[in-house]
């Protein structure tokens, strides 16, 4: 039979690996922040979520165009996993999807605490080869009955997502769904030439309204608008149609996000459709 000594001896052994190996990770991590900061000069850009999704809708777009993988779910998925790029693994690692070391990984790792302590997460040089991994890293196999999905149904692929395993949290489909609803990201999901139509008819809308008198310049709700135009009524308001959100609205009538809040008392980035907004 063992002794009670023996079996001390064991546990101060495996005491002092797990202070060895925390020491190592610890130093590990020094080194990549240590980088990062003098990548950034000492100072990261700091995000809110609309502020979040203004940055990186561009690239979120392009990944769709090319990888087939909805816009909305990438904005959604970057906006939980890195707490809208404000998380120290965004920050230091540039890494926006909480993607893992995988055996073919030959990059740089950062360690944190996850599923397990100091799980080992890849290190990108930038945002945007983040993104371009995460459409990588979803053309495994796991997840190639995700592409088999309608690009728009947004709702099949966050549910899809889990049932291949990407996030152990069971509520995930919901909060990738409810993050998509609440700032309206799948209007990112539309086609190119749909999206440059709209465009073009808010410009011919934005002409009409600079080209004939002031006071006749808003339309009411029993006018009849050009094609594309918003519902803007004489009493300074706006009414929210499908698409708005409080930034794309802020930007229209020359305001900032919290100008916008503060004029109709909202506390949170949500806004809904049929919403009456003061704009003036």
């Amino acid at each position: 039979m063992r002794s009670y000594h023996h079996y001390l001896l064991i546990a101060a052994i495996l005491i002092l690996l797990s202070s060895c190996g925390s020491r190592k990770f610890s130093k590990n991590n020094r080194q990549i922040e240590k980088e990062a900061n003098k990548a950034n000069n000492n100072s990261y850009k700091s995000y809110n979520t609309l502020s979040y999704i203004d940055e990186f809708k561009g690239v979120a777009i392009e990944e769709m165009n090319s990888s087939g993988i909805p816009a909305s779910i990438t904005l959604a998925q970057g906006i939980l996993e890195s707490g809208s790029g404000n998380s120290d693994l965004a920050k230091y690692a540039n890494n926006h999807f909480g993607i893992k070391c995988t055996s073919e990984w030959k990059g740089k790792n950062y360690f944190r605490d996850d599923d397990q302590k100091n799980d080992c997460f890849r290190v990108y040089k930038d945002a945007r080869e983040s993104f371009r991994d995460h459409s990588d890293f979803l053309k495994r196999k796991r997840y190639s009955f995700l592409f088999q999905l309608d690009k728009n149904d947004y709702k099949s692929w966050a549910q899809g997502l889990k049932t291949a395993g990407y996030a152990t949290n069971p509520k995930y489909p919901d909060l990738l769904i409810n993050t998509i609803e609440k700032y309206q990201l799948y209007q990112y999901d539309q086609p190119e030439s749909e999206k440059q139509k709209i465009a073009r008819e808010d410009r011919v809308f934005t002409e009409i309204n600079q080209n004939i008198p002031q006071e006749k310049a808003k339309f009411t709700p029993v006018d009849t608008p050009p094609p594309g135009a918003k519902p803007i009524v004489a009493d300074g308001t706006y009414t929210v149609v499908k698409g708005d959100t409080l930034y794309n609205i802020s930007k229209r009538f020359n305001l900032t996000v919290d100008q916008l809040k503060m004029l109709n008392g909202i506390t949170t980035d949500g806004i809904k459709l049929g919403q009456v907004l003061k704009v003036k």
